[in-house]
């Protein structure tokens, strides 16, 4: 990598009382302020799966990029079992193209009443295995940071049977170009019988960024059988495309739940850097403590006026065994220094 991490603002960042607060993607709006686009869900619910079906985007505001970020609004709330992002947004990918702010994100529906959090069976109730299901990737558009928010009726990649994302299409990766075109890379599930396989990772492109989009290839971009990747994020630069992604098993980076780095030339063919190991879980604050975090996901790069990364953001979690064991979510802002 091209950058260092440094110490991150122990009190910055974005948390909110009550909720698990995940998934921060930011930008600079029209007032110069930063505006993070997160994920949160009330506590009632475990963590996971309560995301799957209790989820909503909203809007935090900071006057520097780290923070802390106070809530301003509900960005893209829950608006019928009847619509395909009815009960559920997540996974928010904010940018902005020509004055328009472009908001990628995961919606989910259910024709099912809310759980009862006393009786909620986690994994196996019906609302998560529904809810799981019916993951899918859109986009929604605004003239302000402010709104108002244009969402779609229909997601802009589905599902296709038969194919390594017959089952759910979800934590969309975009590049924009600046035409409108989009690369698109995302996670992807199969349907193996009657439930789904392990993650994969595709590509989808489009001439604009409200689609329509096309999947570049009928395989993964990375083989199944040698990474386990999730929440990849993806950049431009002047030789292609870089990523940085989750490591699952941690037998890319050496690092259980680490960051890989990845380069492509056309957002198809990756190659792991020769330095694969982006950010690690252990990580130190501004107080001069260190801390392993439970998790260290949905990583977020925000870039200078100099096209370089100048903040990493990311959800994280005060577990020790990933977030089955945490008591609080919240994303965290860690600045970069260039080396």
């Amino acid at each position: 990598m091209k950058w260092n991490i440094q110490p991150a603002p122990k009190n910055g960042g974005f948390r909110m009382e009550g909720y698990w607060v995940w998934c921060g993607s930011v930008v600079r709006g029209e007032d110069g302020k930063y505006h993070m686009f997160a994920s949160r869900w009330p506590k009632h619910y475990p963590m996971h799966p309560g995301w799957l079906f209790a989820s909503e985007i909203v809007r935090a505001v900071s006057d520097t990029p780290e923070g802390p970020y106070a809530f301003q609004e509900v960005v893209l709330p829950a608006r019928g079992a009847e619509y395909w992002d009815g009960r559920s947004t997540h996974n928010p990918h904010i940018t902005k193209h020509n004055g328009t702010y472009v908001l990628f994100y995961m919606g989910s529906t259910h024709p099912l009443p809310d759980p009862d959090p006393k009786s909620f069976q986690g994994l196996h109730d019906p609302v998560t295995i529904v809810a799981r299901a019916n993951k899918r990737i859109g986009v929604a558009t605004a003239p302000s940071v402010f709104g108002p928010w244009t969402r779609l009726d229909a997601p802009v990649l589905s599902t296709r049977p038969g194919c390594f994302d017959s089952f759910l299409t979800s934590n969309p990766a975009p590049s924009v170009a600046e035409d409108g075109s989009v690369l698109l890379i995302y996670k992807a599930r199969k349907y193996e019988d009657n439930v789904h396989g392990q993650m994969t990772i595709g590509a989808a492109a489009a001439d604009h960024y409200l689609g329509p989009y096309r999947v570049l290839q009928e395989e993964p971009v990375f083989p199944p059988e040698r990474f386990h990747l999730e929440d990849p994020f993806i950049w431009r630069t002047k030789n292609g495309y870089e990523m940085i992604a989750k490591d699952m098993d941690g037998n890319i980076c050496g690092e259980k739940y680490g960051g890989i780095h990845a380069r492509s030339a056309d957002g198809l063919k990756w190659d792991v850097s020769e330095e694969p190991h982006a950010y690690s879980r252990s990580i130190a604050w501004d107080d001069g403590t260190t801390t392993t975090l439970g998790n260290m996901e949905r990583p977020f790069l925000l870039f200078g006026e100099d096209g370089e990364p100048t903040h990493l953001f990311a959800a994280v979690s005060d577990g020790t065994k990933g977030f089955s064991d945490a008591k609080n979510t919240w994303n965290m802002v860690f600045p970069l220094k260039e080396t």
